[in-house]
């Protein structure tokens, strides 16, 4: 913890010591402004993505329109517009809602927070209660305060931009904005602050070990299906390449045409990485009122000209073998479970089956919530019904990720457990052995 070091080197200093200039240096680093530090840095995360999106918007419209429609403010709240699309503001088009949230650039946001989160961590650390205050029984509000500020920074510059923004066509939703920046501020940004500052060194060894160590079975579960979600999506989008590039030529695009469709496809992955991830669980999603696609049933109609969507089945009767795919959850909860019980075994069974059953259900309740955030109406009509059924998500990753994760565990704990017997029986037939004393 940065806070404690440097408040005990400050209280050596005020007994009489001599603090050397590196220990100077650190006091000033991690003693800024306390309010400010936290309130820019909040309003800091959110300026610098806005900025990068209007600069792209303005880069956009002089490729494919070399400026002769419109006015650069245009493309500026453009670009705002679509940052705030990606806090799940939604955007009218010619009278038409669009409500799906591009993941690309939330995950983007959510990186600068972090980023800067730590930052703004690191720089307040020094403030709170030493470590002999700390050993007196006062609180250490230092994390929590610094969150609020940072996210009521992030909050008042969301806002702005809505308000700035917002036109009787596109009319932004500010309150779903305001709520994802919150989201934003406290998820990410709260985490990024107790790490920077050093309190999260001191509070997560605090935790029931049990708790830790599901936590930490989750995320490993959790990254590596979406790694196969996105692999299942990538191969598919793969086979059928030529029909993507197709779609292109249709449209008739240019080079810089060309260069924002493959910007706006990139910002829709993480959207389709859940979608592959809803079809590999067997719920599978809809591209469409009245349509289907699963391993069992695909039912498609007319779709737009997007180049992504050519990692769709043909429509019908899947092959047999791809409902074997439904296990793949179950195969990857069991390998991250028996990799997590061989690299740090649990020295009790009822250890191991909470970890493993643990971790796979709150991996499957992440999984669930990521799922809720993948689909929206993306366009008029039947185009408005788009995602994947993420109840049944939830419910599905839930049974097979506890499920896998369970049988892993205890697999795993078994052959720990089985293999000092079976080295011992050896040696002991060894030992009786003719010319074995």
């Amino acid at each position: 913890m940065t806070s404690l070091p440097s408040s005990l080197s400050r209280r050596t200093s005020h007994d009489g010591g001599t603090r050397s200039a590196g220990q100077v240096s650190r006091d000033l680093a991690t003693r800024r402004p306390f309010v400010a530090t936290a309130t820019l840095g909040g309003a800091f995360a959110a300026v610098g993505p806005v900025v990068v999106c209007m600069a792209v918007a303005v880069v956009g419209w002089f490729l494919t329109d070399a400026g002769g429609h419109g006015e650069p403010s245009d493309a500026l709240r453009v670009g705002a517009s679509g940052w705030l699309l990606g806090h799940g503001s939604g955007l009218g088009v010619g009278g038409v809602r669009i409500t799906a949230v591009p993941l690309g650039l939330t995950l983007l946001c959510a990186w600068v927070v972090w980023r800067v989160g730590h930052r703004v961590g690191e720089a307040v650390s020094g403030h709170g209660p030493d470590a002999a205050r700390l050993a007196d029984g006062e609180r250490d509000w230092t994390v929590p305060t610094a969150t609020v500020l940072f996210t009521a920074g992030y909050v008042i510059v969301a806002s702005l931009t809505a308000s700035t923004v917002a036109t009787a066509a596109s009319d932004p939703n500010l309150t779903r904005v305001i709520g994802c920046s919150i989201l934003l501020g406290i998820a990410v940004g709260g985490p990024a602050i107790a790490r920077g500052s050093g309190r999260a060194a001191i509070w997560v060894p605090a935790l029931p070990a049990a708790l830790r160590a599901a936590t930490a079975l989750a995320r490993t579960i959790l990254l590596w299906w979406l790694a196969a979600s996105a692999l299942a999506f990538g191969v598919a989008f793969v086979l059928d390449l030529s029909t993507a590039a197709n779609v292109v030529s249709q449209l008739g695009a240019g080079t810089g045409d060309t260069a924002l469709i493959a910007l706006l496809s990139a910002l829709v992955v993480p959207n389709a990485v859940l979608f592959s991830s809803s079809y590999l669980l067997g719920p599978g999603f809809t591209v469409g009122t009245g349509t289907l696609v699963s391993p069992g049933l695909v039912v498609l109609g007319p779709l737009p000209m997007f180049p992504l969507l050519a990692a769709l089945p043909d429509p019908g009767t899947p092959p047999a073998w791809t409902e074997w795919l439904m296990l793949a959850p179950l195969l990857v909860a069991f390998v991250a479970a028996a990799r997590w019980q061989r690299r740090s075994p649990a020295p009790g069974w009822d250890q191991v089956a909470i970890r493993g059953c643990g971790g796979g259900i709150l991996a499957g309740v992440l999984l669930g919530l990521l799922t809720l955030l993948a689909g929206g109406a993306v366009g008029p009509g039947r185009m408005s019904q788009v995602g994947p059924f993420a109840s049944d998500v939830l419910l599905h990753s839930m049974t097979a990720f506890g499920f896998g994760g369970l049988l892993g565990a205890l697999a795993m704990a078994g052959w720990q457990r089985r293999g000092p017997r079976t080295r011992g029986a050896l040696g002991s037939l060894r030992g009786r052995l003719p010319g074995r004393g």
